[in-house]
């Protein structure tokens, strides 16, 4: 007996591929978009927590409030001493009134509500990016919103530490590569040797270069943007910001640069001693292409995460090195706050930080995913 084949029915075939496939398409964008929301949610509440933090430090835990509280009295009596209306009232008439004025003053900075509620209010605003007033400080304008206060001294912090930062990021990944392969010469020792110097802060070696350049060899200015008063024409300007700049960018480099390469040459050297790198080698491929293939390639997470943390760096700026090199950036900014104990400000700070650090966070998890293969978004411990 003989068996008849029975005919292949490639139209339900096909359609039960191409439903399949659909369905997987829609399970992996729905794992997708729970993913992102996990993400999000997780995020957002570890902000939230963290920006509450700030604003309890920020305050002392209500301490704060009772040096205004000291601050609003004083003022008022300071002004109504000096009304000779008021020094003829009765005793009595005029204690009132300088009650109901304190109460009002009181009022317009919130002092009369419990320090919970102001905290919590202080969150809100916060993380609604309604930065509001300053207190105690104000821009060049005369503006007193935060805003305009942090926009007027970005530039300034972002001119500076971004040259600074974007010089010893590609310097160090240059030097790093170049080190890895000239393992145990002399200048891959000399890094060795001087990598310790990076444990002192950039202002330390600032006062020495100050020292130096500006007040024995007067080559350089002690400080400041530019010079004093600012000069007109744009190529003047310039010339003479660059000039102000290469105190503070050297003295950042000094204090990170030796380091830097260390951790990237060893980070280089640990991938470029891998199996699958020696047989490349015995394959016959050139030097160039493994270490853009097989030692590049797998330390890009790392070089994209370095890159990405680097550049929100840039808003924070440094406080002690602006402060010493008298440069009118963001991290000079806040040292003022924090002295003058202006919430708002500081506050602005540590929302802005946060919000980009998150997003960076959130944003590198699909970024890791097209630079590694071997990474899936959204499906938990599978790779």
């Amino acid at each position: 007996m003989t068996q008849k084949a029975l005919p292949l029915d490639v139209g339900n075939l096909s359609e039960d591929v191409s439903q399949s496939a659909r369905k997987a398409a829609t399970t992996s964008l729905m794992r997708l978009l729970r993913y992102m929301g996990t993400r999000l949610v997780a995020l957002f509440f570890t902000v939230m927590v963290g920006v509450y933090f700030t604003v309890l430090v920020a305050n002392m835990g209500g301490y704060v409030d009772d040096i205004r509280r000291a601050a609003i009295r004083e003022e008022v009596l300071t002004s109504l001493s000096a009304d000779i209306q008021f020094q003829r009232l009765p005793q009595e008439e005029r204690t009132r009134i300088i009650q109901d004025t304190i109460a009002l003053r009181e009022r317009q900075y919130g002092l009369d509500q419990p320090f919970i509620q102001r905290s919590l209010n202080s969150l809100w605003s916060a993380m609604t990016l309604n930065l509001g007033f300053s207190q105690n400080m104000s821009s060049d304008s005369g503006s007193r919103l935060v805003r305009n206060i942090i926009l007027e001294r970005l530039p300034s912090t972002l001119v500076l530490f971004g040259t600074a930062n974007l010089i010893l990021f590609f310097l160090s990944l240059f030097l790093g590569l170049s080190l890895s392969r000239r393992y145990g010469s002399f200048f891959d020792k000399l890094v060795l040797a001087l990598a310790p110097t990076s444990a002192a802060p950039g202002w330390f070696y600032g006062l020495f270069l100050i020292l130096i350049f500006a007040g024995v060899l007067r080559l350089l200015p002690f400080g400041g943007m530019v010079g004093t008063p600012p000069p007109e024409d744009p190529l003047s300007y310039a010339l003479s910001l660059l000039r102000h700049m290469i105190l503070p960018v050297s003295a950042s480099l000094i204090s990170s640069i030796f380091i830097t390469i260390y951790n990237w040459r060893t980070f280089f050297l640990i991938y470029s001693s891998e199996d699958y790198v020696e047989m490349a080698k015995a394959k016959g491929l050139s030097n160039r292409m493994i270490e853009r293939r097989y030692v590049l390639r797998p330390t890009l997470p790392n070089i994209i995460t370095s890159f990405a943390l680097l550049l929100i760096s840039l808003w924070t700026g440094a406080i002690i090195l602006e402060t010493v090199f008298n440069w009118p950036g963001i991290g000079r900014l806040y040292f003022q706050a924090i002295g003058l104990f202006d919430v708002p400000v500081i506050l602005a700070n540590v929302v802005v930080y946060a919000y980009l650090l998150s997003l960076t966070v959130f944003l590198l998890d699909f970024i890791y995913a097209l630079v590694d293969p071997r990474v899936r978004v959204g499906e938990g411990g599978k790779s």
